[in-house]
């Protein structure tokens, strides 16, 4: 049990166990050192509550932290490999947190943001509304996934074999990946249900018939083990592996600030490289501030120390964290963006959602900032 030491009134400050510890500080002028070229704290929009997806971000909390309940937010000095950088680094819970608002547009409402944690087909949607762009890649591979039992549809083993079926599919509705899975005839129409809540009621009391949408890091062990009213395995596909080659929970800033932001950029994309590197390794004492937050924000949102480090085994072991085809972590194929764009364009102007005018991959993303020495060790 993580335990949280509560200052003042329910919901106010807090301040969690966890967090790493500082050996140094930066001297003036070194890559680490943030101090004169990064705002004096580093305000991280996540999209939900914290979650081991969002591992990048949650190791660079030092110890001391500080937890707004109220605010939902988590608050420290900004810690790399060990060292002070300088800078606070402040993570804002995303989701139901700012009412479901995009994050994307959240960050232009709110101008104290500087990075934004969203998925690469919310850059594509968002392009000429809110305009913002991917500077680092934490996670190589989406993890949504659709789901099923596997006793009741022993002879399902990919997406496809669903549509081939009358079987009802749950989802969320909005998610521009069902549009592709319904454009490309992989699902029909008849079949899906975008009425889903992302809790498991209506699974189990249909006895596993339909499938339904999820994320591999949490439902197949969540609901086998946590959930004694279902209480077994999930087969699953990944959603990436029907052709949709989404990045995930990627870091953006807005379009207008890359000027302003260059100098910190440079210093700081391969810090969170180096972070993401760290936490697939030995991640328990960013966990442990996820839980902490977590039990101080008391959103309901169910989260434990097992389910998270199966989110790590499970990223490492599909490569959702990964180098992808070359040797670092956080770079963006831009031959998956262009794909992406093509895959999305004509679905969101049949929807009467217009992208911007040419969209290309260096509109969404760049690659400007990586260091492309710094990756997981081979074989790990």
């Amino acid at each position: 049990m993580v335990l949280v030491a509560v200052a003042g009134c329910a919901g106010g400050a807090a301040t969690g166990t966890g967090g790493q510890p500082a050996r140094g500080t930066a001297a003036s002028g070194a890559a680490l050192n943030l101090r004169a070229v990064c705002p004096a704290t580093v305000v991280v929009q996540s999209s939900w509550f914290p979650q081991a997806e969002h591992g990048a971000v949650y190791q660079l909390l030092g110890r001391g932290y500080t937890i707004d309940g109220k605010r939902k937010s988590v608050t420290g000095p900004l810690i790399a490999s060990g060292v002070d950088t300088g800078v606070r680094l402040q993570i804002r819970a995303g989701g139901p947190a700012i009412g479901f608002q995009l994050t994307s547009a959240q960050m232009y409402a709110d101008r104290s943001i500087t990075l934004g944690m969203l998925n690469s087909d919310e850059l594509v949607q968002q392009s000429r509304a809110t305009p913002v762009l991917g500077v680092v890649a934490p996670l190589d591979l989406d993890p949504q996934i659709i789901a099923w039992d596997p006793a009741a549809h022993s002879d399902w083993n990919t997406i496809s074999d669903i549509g081939q079926t009358g079987a009802r599919v749950l989802y969320y509705q909005g998610s521009p990946f069902m549009s592709y899975l319904l454009g490309s005839g992989i699902l029909r129409p008849s079949q899906v249900d975008g009425s889903y809540d992302g809790t498991p009621s209506r699974f189990v009391a249909d006895r596993g018939q339909d499938a339904v949408q999820g994320y591999a890091t949490n439902e197949p062990f969540a609901w086998a083990h946590e959930v004694p009213a279902w209480g077994r395995p999930l087969a699953y596909q990944l959603i990436n592996d029907t052709g949709y080659p989404n990045y995930a929970n990627l870091l953006a800033i807005r379009v207008a600030d890359r000027g302003r932001l260059d100098g910190c950029l440079h210093r700081l994309v391969p810090i969170l490289q180096r972070a993401q590197v760290q936490f697939a390794q030995d991640p328990a004492a960013a966990i442990t501030v996820m839980l902490a937050a977590n039990d101080a924000y008391r959103s309901g949102f169910h989260y434990d120390r097992p389910l998270a480090q199966y989110a790590v085994k499970t990223m490492r072991e599909q490569a959702i964290v990964g180098n992808g085809g070359d040797r670092t972590l956080g770079d963006f194929n831009t031959g998956r963006i262009a794909k992406l764009i093509g895959i999305l364009a004509p679905i969101f102007k049949g929807q009467n959602k217009p992208i911007k005018d040419g969209l290309g991959p260096v509109d969404v993303v760049t690659n400007a900032y990586i260091d492309a020495g710094i990756g997981l060790p081979a074989g790990r």
